[in-house]
């Protein structure tokens, strides 16, 4: 009897963990990004002291499964045969056809085992980050996994990241670090913009003068050193601010990222944004002088000598399938009125300047190709026809990743207003200065790659998507991790998961805990738990009298950001904090914004307003006069205010609403903001309201 009522104590003691255990079960919709497949089990694996480990790879990649693992504070007993209870058993899959990519896995967890096969070192690698994630502590003490079974393989091949290291420099530690957090949340490629006109970053051992002078600048701070002089310095003058990667550097940072199945894509500038080169090498200008010009010279063929010999010494040091050559924002200028320029192009039979830059993207594509590499580059390098086997980077909005996937290439979708970290990411005034925009961690999540309707050929070619950090605002590594976290989180899933399995209320839920394992690995991200959010006026249509009513435009919008068109200032539609949202109406001309409003027949006014918005990074600026008047006929106005400021160039980003209020009647209403004489630039306004 006695017997049989301990057996009944055993059995309540267990029911009751059972129950325990239902009660706060370990939660396993942790993971990002979300896996392919996942099913939760019961129960979970204890990692106890005595867990054994085997795995089935070579050693390297063995290694740095055992070197990921040492993350959980378990005592890891090597194993050296697979089987039994209490053990992590990592096995390679090579050829299973149920393993779609080479970056697929399986991970099953239960009581007794954990079970991961791979059909590669990479998918391992992505299996243990995922395993990593899963692992929880417990109350009492130790860690847990709860029981799971995931079947998992990435959406697209391409999952990349870009840091500007030009504009600011940031140390190889620096870059380290980021691909440990970029490896954990599954990112495979790390592009780094090795060269602008604000620091050239690798040595060239050919070329000395690019790290002796063009790494180093006057002025540490970007903003003031471009709305300044420009100048470049030694690297030993007093107040010299710079700094660049030696050739060794390159080599630890490209090995540190391959442990991590991250490959380090380099760019190097051309044919623009090359201002620093031309200030040291002015032979390769136009002008043959520095301080002139920042694009090469295309005429001259010491410019081909010059980017073919630094090519060399890149391809030594990244093994990387693309050099990525940049090919955007090019002047040109120069080369209208370049008699070399003019010669290349006789003799080449190019009718427009933009033929220029193609043949120079072709001739470094053919030197890239023999030499076992592809050339990747900004979508400019559409502009004059592409070279036959570059990919191209959509940046300025999807436009030219589609056109290149239409005409037969491989694109990578990097569209500003999704994938540009620089932006904003909260309400402006809440946050350091950025160069604008608006880009909240729910408007990243939310971008598909792939446009519906693309046919399926098509669609294959594009390879992945990629967010950029630009640094020209952002100077230290701290502000640097604030920019990248969490944003790069929503991309990786954009990039890895299936887009059926994306939903941004379940990955809202699992960015409080990425942000807080951030802090604890040392990382400084943005904690969207404090966000203030969009723009309140954009929350709701306002109503009032001039809703939906005419539009007479005295001066035209740009066709660059026409928002609504003609209805766009009456359609009751308020702007977010960004000029690029669709609802504010964008005025480049010296008219700055000219508009008459038709109320439809005589009323009775009380006021009238419009918000302006700066971004002085983008050239944006509040008006320096705004006139509002009022007439009976269309003809005859009576003024009713007049408002002027003074633009102040160093006020970031500010919005100002302005207008009239009082008493007044008629039928036309006539509001115009012009910009200063001094800086020009854009005005933007979102909608005339009167009431």
């Amino acid at each position: 009897m006695e017997i049989k009522n301990r057996y009944v104590q055993v059995y309540l003691f267990l029911w009751i963990m059972g129950m325990c255990m239902y009660a706060h079960p370990l939660k396993c919709q942790s993971v990002i990004p979300a896996p392919l497949k996942m099913e939760r089990g019961t129960g979970s694996f204890p990692l106890s002291g005595g867990v054994r480990l085997y795995t089935g790879f070579a050693e390297e990649d063995a290694a740095l499964l055992r070197n990921s693992l040492k993350a959980l504070p378990v005592h890891w007993k090597q194993a050296r045969k697979n089987g039994g209870r209490n053990i992590v058993s990592i096995e390679p899959a090579e050829g299973d056809p149920s393993l779609s990519s080479s970056e697929s896995y399986t991970l099953s967890v239960s009581p007794e085992r954990i079970k991961i096969r791979a059909a590669s070192g990479a998918g391992a690698f992505y299996a243990v980050q995922t395993l990593l994630q899963l692992a929880q502590p417990l109350p009492e003490g130790g860690y847990a996994v709860p029981s799971v079974e995931i079947e998992d393989a990435p959406c697209f091949a391409y999952r990349g990241f870009m840091l500007d290291v030009s504009r600011h420099f940031f140390t190889k530690e620096f870059v380290k670090k980021q691909i440990d957090a970029l490896a954990f949340y599954k990112i495979n490629r790390l592009h780094l913009h090795l060269t602008d006109a604000a620091g050239w970053r690798i040595e060239i051992k050919k070329y000395p003068l690019l790290t002796e002078r063009a790494a180093w600048r006057t002025e540490a701070n970007w903003k003031k050193w471009w709305n300044g002089d420009r100048r470049y310095a030694r690297f030993d003058d007093p107040g010299a601010y710079g700094g660049f990667y030696t050739q060794q550097d390159i080599r630890e940072i490209v090995e540190y990222a391959r442990r991590h199945h991250v490959t380090v894509i380099p760019e190097i500038e051309m044919p623009g944004h090359s201002e620093e080169v031309l200030a040291v090498y002015p032979q390769l200008s136009c002008a043959g002088k520095p301080y002139k010009n920042a694009d090469f010279c295309v005429g001259n063929e010491e410019t081909f000598t010059f980017l073919e010999d630094v090519l060399k010494e890149v391809m030594e040091l990244f093994p990387s399938e693309y050099i990525h050559v940049g090919g955007d924002e090019a002047g040109k200028a120069a080369w209208r009125t370049c008699p070399k320029c003019s010669r290349r192009m006789e003799e080449e039979h190019l009718s427009h300047v933009d033929e220029l830059q193609s043949y120079l993207i072709r001739r470094i594509e053919k030197f890239l190709h023999a030499n076992g590499r592809k050339l990747l580059g900004w979508d400019e390098i559409l502009e004059g026809g592409p070279a036959p086997r570059s990919t191209v980077m959509s940046w300025r909005g999807e436009k030219g990743g589609l056109e290149a996937v239409r005409a037969g290439h491989d694109a990578v979708m990097t569209p500003g207003a999704y994938c540009y970290f620089d932006s904003y990411q909260d309400a402006p005034y809440s946050q350091p200065e950025a160069i604008g925009g608006y880009l909240p961690l729910k408007k990243v999540y939310a971008y598909r790659p792939v446009p519906d309707g693309l046919p399926a050929g098509q669609a294959q070619r594009i390879r992945g998507v990629q967010a950029n950090l630009w640094t020209e605002y952002i100077a230290t590594p701290e502000h640097a991790e604030y920019m990248i976290y969490p944003r790069i989180l929503a991309l990786s899933e954009v990039a890895w998961s299936a887009p059926e399995n994306r939903a941004w209320e379940d990955f809202h839920k699992r960015v409080p805990k990425a942000v807080a394992h951030l802090k604890s690995k040392g990382y400084h991200p943005f904690d969207p738990a404090g966000e203030v959010g969009s723009r309140p006026e954009s929350g709701e249509a306002v109503d009032h009298l001039a809703l939906g009513k005419k539009v007479t435009y005295h001066a035209p919008y740009s066709t660059a950001y026409p928002a609504q068109g003609e209805s766009a200032l009456t359609d009751g539609i308020r702007g977010d904090w960004t000029y690029g949202d669709g609802a504010w109406q964008g005025f480049i001309s010296r008219h700055g914004l000219d508009v008459t409003v038709d109320l439809g027949k005589e009323t009775e006014v009380r006021s009238i307003s419009a918000d302006f918005m700066q971004v002085a990074g983008a050239e944006v600026f509040l008006p320096e006069e705004v006139s509002v008047s009022i007439s009976s006929d269309g003809s005859v106005f009576v003024p009713l205010h007049v408002q002027r400021d003074e633009t102040d160039k160093e006020k970031a980003i500010g919005f100002r609403t302005v207008g009239w209020e009082g008493t007044a009647k008629g039928r036309y209403v006539r509001y115009t903001a012009r910009p200063g004489k001094k800086y020009g630039g854009w005005v933007f306004t979102d909608e005339i309201v009167i009431k």
